[in-house]
């Protein structure tokens, strides 16, 4: 049983820009729909055990467990001061982790989530390799589809002094890219596109 650190120590904000808060009535619509198919591509069969890689404020960690009540839910994320309440408030059980050494066993979870998080990653092959190892079943990962991304951005207004990219995000791939890069750890089953996603469906292969 993982349970949540009583005080995560400061630490770097993955993200300056929080989806599941803005206002802008594009932003949610995007979001609903981002949320359907991250629902479209949960198993059909209830995982006993889930870890959500670089769960944030917990809200797909929470949707997930609303999803599989029956299953253990744990996630890690960086530490930081702004995610114990959320992940308290929310009743999560998360730890501080690096998402490149995992702290868990091989094959410890039926299910692995990676949303939103590869992006910001200096070491994504570390980390997939991380989500490989511990894994069982089933994975889904997302991340931002570029150019698109960065376009809209431009388009909202946001960051243009970054040429449209959000602060935080240091790797940029097309739905192409990566799937490719994925496949080089993982079996990849489904490639979806809730614009201005990607969002894969894969599988840990078995052993040998």
């Amino acid at each position: 049983m993982v349970s949540p650190p009583p005080d995560p120590i400061p630490g770097p904000a993955g993200n300056a820009y929080d989806k599941y808060a803005s206002p802008r009535r594009l932003d949610q619509l995007l979001l609903r729909r981002f949320l359907a198919t991250l629902d479209a591509a949960l198993p059909a069969r209830p995982p006993r055990r889930v870890l959500e890689v670089g769960m944030g404020e917990g809200v797909v960690a929470e949707r997930v467990r609303a999803r599989y009540p029956g299953a253990a839910v744990a996630g890690i994320d960086l530490a930081g001061e702004r995610l114990g309440a959320p992940w308290r408030a929310r009743g999560l059980a998360g730890v501080a982790a690096d998402a490149g050494r995992l702290p868990f066993p091989p094959d410890t979870f039926d299910l692995v989530l990676a949303i939103e998080v590869l992006e910001h990653l200096r070491g994504p092959e570390a980390a997939l390799g991380e989500v490989a190892r511990v894994g069982r079943h089933a994975v889904i990962l997302s991340v931002p589809c570029e150019p698109l991304w960065r376009l809209g951005n431009l388009v909202m207004g946001r960051y243009r002094s970054h040429a449209g990219n959000t602060p935080g995000h240091v790797q940029h791939w097309s739905a192409g890219a990566f799937r490719r890069l994925v496949a080089r750890h993982l079996t990849v089953d489904a490639v979806r596109r809730p614009l201005p996603w990607t969002l894969l469906g894969a599988r840990v292969p078995a052993p040998g």
